[in-house]
């Protein structure tokens, strides 16, 4: 018996980073887990300009001073330290739309590709700090990922499924979700949160309880 995980994700969203982690722990804790997960569109910056903003004008217009910046990411800090997650936040220069990261993400669910995408794309921000709305940047990740180069060069040299995500990112929105990561269980149960490792292996043995 399968179940059905829909994530509700930002390639830029530090929390999200840190729940997908958490996340994969507890599937390697019960690897006989039921779950099918697949990744869903949601924009932190849905009105974010193509070509992004410089990264300490973007924190210092949502958090204020330097001092209340430090201070919103403390707790993300000391989580991917507690999680022995990698992360350069001084890297990120640049806050990126992630419309064509998200992009990215659809065409990879298309090839079964979706985790490795994913994974990649918050390496590359978070790690490397790099700019994931660059072209170049998502086509290496694509090919890494195991996807058609070419193709998928000429799909973001288009305006493919722009509609589709920014439709499916207003209609989540519309349902009622606020904030990220957002996980649909079954498509009947809503978590919200980065959700410790413990909660995820109680939910499938749950599940496999109810099975």
């Amino acid at each position: 018996m399968t179940t059905k995980l829909d994530i509700f994700s930002d390639p830029i969203c530090p929390w999200c980073y840190i729940g997908k982690a958490r996340l994969e722990k507890a599937l390697e804790q019960r690897p006989d887990h039921p779950f099918i997960i697949e990744w869903h569109p949601y924009m932190l910056n849905p009105t974010m300009p193509p070509e992004g903003m410089d990264r300490r004008e973007y924190l210092q217009a949502k958090f204020g001073p330097p001092d209340a910046v430090v201070k919103a990411y403390l707790p993300v800090s000391e989580a991917a330290t507690e999680e022995g997650l990698p992360l350069d936040l001084a890297k990120i220069l640049r806050t990126p739309s992630t419309l064509d990261a998200h992009r990215l993400i659809h065409w990879a669910g298309l090839e079964g590709r979706q985790n490795a995408v994913v994974n990649a794309l918050f390496k590359a921000n978070f790690v490397q700090g790099l700019d994931i709305s660059d072209h170049t940047v998502l086509l290496d990740i694509a090919e890494a990922s195991g996807l058609d180069r070419t193709l998928i060069a000429r799909l973001l040299d288009s305006d493919a499924d722009s509609d589709d995500i920014r439709a499916r990112d207003a209609d989540i929105r519309a349902r009622g979700l606020s904030g990220v990561p957002g996980f649909l269980i079954g498509r009947t149960y809503v978590v919200n949160g980065a959700h410790p490792t413990e909660f995820w292996v109680q939910v499938i043995d749950d599940l496999a309880a109810q099975a």
